[in-house]
């Protein structure tokens, strides 16, 4: 099956000689969900905003269900769903009006039973008489959320959708993403929340200076990239580690009363075994001991890192 996205070579520079974009390439296969993960600048909201249509590239094509977002710009727009970063809303509008409005402009005929289903599924309904300038930061990201999922789009962005709001709001806006892809929405998601990415998404892309680093299953991701480690708190301070351990993972900490083992999840019972053996014939004792799994967050931080 062909993807519902495809990012091919796609470039952007702006007037001043900046290239906000590398040489992309992204296939993102429908009702996927893929978290893309970068610093600020990194080229994330210039990717989406030229999928969605709203700057041109440079160079390269972006195909949307086989269509070009540059030729065939109200096809590919009537297909997705955008919620930006920025809070742009008509403040004194009230949120069932301008939600049911969105959707008009997608050219979608009104359907009040849905803008309901949307606004209740967000907990909006009970503000929906409101005027939007009436309304918190949160309640408005929320109305935000609302207007993307107005005219039912067969792809959602959310770039950086719960910065800055509340753990509430997070909650819900999770609990329809997830309902959203079981109905076989495509989702695409930026955020800083790391934790969030690693949670929901199937897939993971990191972006930096405006190239694409990798995009990788999570769980593969996770597998390749993460590291496991034994931790050993020691009954005695050593000053150096007997020459028998060089080069087989082991670390002496600063100040010598810690050491940490890296090893092979595959074979954790094995290697942990025959390390500790190995330490208490070299009289190396412990008082304690813990074990530590690289995050998503290690990952990228190594990653962005390294690209530096």
């Amino acid at each position: 099956m062909a993807p519902i996205i495809s990012v091919q070579n796609l470039t952007k520079t702006y007037a001043n000689g900046f290239e906000a974009l590398k040489g992309i390439n992204l296939d993102v296969e429908k009702g996927e969900i893929l978290a893309l993960l970068g610093p600020n600048g990194a080229g994330k909201t210039t990717l989406i905003s030229i999928i969605c249509g709203i700057a041109n590239p440079s160079g390269g094509k972006v195909l949307v269900a086989g269509h070009d977002v540059v030729k065939d710009f109200r096809a590919t727009r009537g297909m997705i769903g955008l919620v930006p970063q920025e809070l742009t809303t008509d403040q004194f509008e009230t949120v069932f009006n301008t939600v049911s409005f969105s959707r008009g402009l997608h050219g979608k005929k009104a359907n009040p039973a849905h803008i309901e289903k949307v606004l209740r599924a967000l907990s909006l309904w009970d503000k929906k008489d409101n005027m939007l300038r009436q309304l918190s930061g949160g309640m408005k990201r929320r109305v935000l959320i609302a207007k993307a999922l107005s005219h039912e789009p067969d792809i959602l962005f959310l770039d950086e959708p719960t910065a800055g709001v509340d753990v509430t709001l997070r909650k819900d806006m999770w609990n329809v993403v997830q309902e959203l892809r079981a109905s076989g929405v495509t989702i695409i998601l930026t955020t800083h929340y790391i934790e969030e990415a690693e949670e929901i998404a199937d897939r993971v892309g990191v972006i930096n200076g405006g190239q694409l680093l990798l995009v990788e299953d999570k769980a593969a991701l996770m597998a390749k990239l993460g590291r496991k480690q034994l931790i050993l708190d020691l009954t005695e301070p050593l000053e150096r580690l007997p020459d028998c351990f060089t080069g087989n993972g082991l670390t002496l900490e600063a100040g010598g009363g810690r050491l940490t083992y890296d090893f092979d999840a595959d074979n954790e019972q094995e290697s942990i075994a025959a390390l500790l053996t190995r330490l208490g014939e070299n009289n190396i004792h412990f008082k304690d001991l813990s074990t530590r799994q690289s995050s998503l967050e290690d990952i990228f931080v190594a990653l962005v890192g390294a690209d530096k």
